[in-house]
C-alpha cells in the first residue's frame, strides 16, 4: 500500500483525528444538576464577580485554538480552509498527545486579514491562547502583531515563532560541534517569510550582528525598495550591517551558517558550500525536499547539515517546540509571547542533548522525546512568572 492510499484509508477510518471527551460525570440526576443547570448558574454567577476565575472553572485555562485561512499549507500552498482541517486536525492531536493541550481547529472561509482579526478576537473568551497556523506573509505578521495588541491572551506563531526556537536550538549546539560563537559568525538566510523574519529576529536578540537575509529579489538591505514591506524594512534595519548588495551567492561567500527557509528545493548547490568559511553549518529546513540534501552538503564540506525531514539526522521539527511551549504558557496564565519565552525554551531544547552525546549528527533531541515536552514547558513558565 502507498503512502497516498495509507494516509487516505487511516483518516477514511477514523473520520478525523480529535473528538471531544467528557471529564464529569453524567450518569445520575444529582450529576446533571450540578454539571448543567441549575447548578451551572452558581458557577456562572462566581465568573460574573471574578472574572479570572474562568481559569478555575472552565476549560479555558487548557485550551487554545489553532487559527487557519489555508492560504499557505504545509507544501500545498493556498489549498482553503476545508482541505486545510485535516492538517489543523493532525496539529490538534500533536497538542494533546505531547502537551496535554486541548486544541480546537478553527478554519476560516475568509482570507481577509481584518475579518481573521475580528473573528478571533470575538472567539477568543473561550480560549486560553491562540496558535496561528499556515496562513501567507506578510498577512499573518499583521494579524499576529493587532492581536497581540487587543487580546489578553497569548498568540504564537508556529510556522514563524516555532521555527525560530528549533533553528536557534540547532545553533546552539552546531557552535559548540565547531567551536564556534554565535556573535562573531555570519548567517546567511534564505527567505524572509515569517521563519526567516523569526530568525533572523531571534538570532538577533542573542547576539548575532552579521546576519543577511535574502529573498526572491536578492539581499535585504537598506535603501532596497524592490519587494519591500514594512516587516522586511525592520530586518534591513537590524540585519546586513555592511549593507552588502547582490543574490544569495554573494550572502554566502565566507558565511559561517546557511540557514535555508526558502520552501524552494535544490536552491543551493556544492560549489555555494565550498565558497563558505570553514567548518560551514547548513540547515536546509525546507520540506519535504530541502534546500540541498545532507549528504550532498557534506560531500561538498559541510561540517553540520540539519533538515526538517525525519529522513536524516538532526531533524528541526518544530514538534520540538509547540506542545511544550504552550503547555508553560498556559501553566503560567502568560498574556503574551516574549523572545525571552524563545530563547529559554531554545536553551531547553539544545541542553536536552547531553555533552557526550554532541555531535555533527546529533545536534536536536528526537521529536518523540516525552521529557521535551516538560522541559519547554518548564522553561517557559519560568519565564513567564519572571
Amino acid at each position: 500500500m502507498s503512502l497516498k492510499e495509507e494516509a487516505l484509508a487511516l483518516h477514511r477510518r477514523y473520520r478525523g483525528k480529535i473528538a471531544t471527551s467528557v471529564k464529569v460525570p453524567l450518569r445520575t440526576q444529582r450529576d446533571l444538576v450540578l454539571a448543567y443547570t441549575p447548578g451551572v448558574a452558581e458557577v456562572s454567577r462566581e465568573i460574573v464577580r471574578n472574572p479570572e476565575s474562568v481559569f478555575e472553572y472552565t476549560s479555558k485555562w487548557n485550551t487554545i485554538a489553532v487559527v487557519t485561512d489555508g492560504s499557505r499549507v504545509l507544501g500545498l500552498g493556498n489549498i482553503g480552509p476545508e482541505a486545510a482541517l485535516p492538517v489543523m486536525e493532525g496539529k490538534a492531536a500533536l497538542f494533546k498527545e505531547f502537551g496535554g493541550v486541548d486544541a480546537v481547529p478553527l478554519c476560516l472561509s475568509t482570507q481577509k486579514a481584518e475579518e481573521i482579526v475580528e473573528i478571533v478576537k470575538n472567539v477568543s473568551p473561550g480560549f486560553g491562547g491562540i496558535n496561528l497556523e499556515d496562513i501567507e506573509t506578510p498577512k499573518v505578521l499583521e494579524i499576529k502583531e493587532r492581536l497581540i495588541k487587543e487580546l489578553d491572551i497569548p498568540v504564537f506563531h508556529d510556522d514563524g515563532d516555532g521555527t525560530a526556537v528549533v533553528a536557534l536550538a540547532g545553533l546552539f549546539n552546531a557552535m559548540k560541534v565547531v567551536g564556534k560563537k554565535i556573535e562573531e559568525v555570519t548567517i546567511a538566510i534564505a527567505g524572509a517569510g515569517s521563519a526567516g523574519y523569526e530568525i533572523a529576529r531571534i538570532l538577533h536578540r542573542v547576539g548575532a550582528r552579521k546576519i543577511v537575509v535574502v529573498d526572491s529579489k536578492g539581499i535585504i538591505h537598506r535603501g532596497r525598495r524592490e519587494g519591500m514591506n514594512r516587516f522586511k524594512e525592520e530586518l534591513a534595519r537590524i540585519t546586513n550591517p555592511e549593507n552588502i548588495t547582490g543574490k544569495l551567492d554573494d550572502a554566502l561567500d565566507g558565511a559561517d551558517v546557511f540557514i535555508g527557509v526558502s520552501s524552494i528545493p535544490n536552491l543551493i548547490n556544492p560549489e555555494l558550500i565550498r565558497r563558505m568559511a570553514k567548518d560551514p553549518i547548513i540547515f536546509a529546513l525546507t520540506n519535504p525536499d530541502p534546500e540541498i540534501l545532507p549528504d550532498v552538503a557534506r560531500r561538498a564540506g559541510a561540517s553540520v547539515v540539519a533538515t526538517g525531514s525525519s529522513q536524516y539526522p538532526n531533524q528541526a521539527n518544530n514538534l520540538l517546540v509547540f506542545p511544550g511551549f504552550f503547555r508553560g504558557l498556559l501553566d503560567a496564565r502568560a498574556r503574551l509571547v516574549t523572545d525571552e519565552m524563545k530563547i529559554a525554551a531554545a536553551e531547553a531544547i539544545a541542553g536536552l542533548v547531553r555533552k557526550k552525546e554532541l555531535s555533527a549528527d546529533h545536534i536536536l533531541p528526537q521529536a518523540v522525546d516525552r521529557k521535551i515536552a516538560l522541559k519547554v514547558a518548564a522553561a517557559v513558565a519560568k519565564s513567564a512568572e519572571k
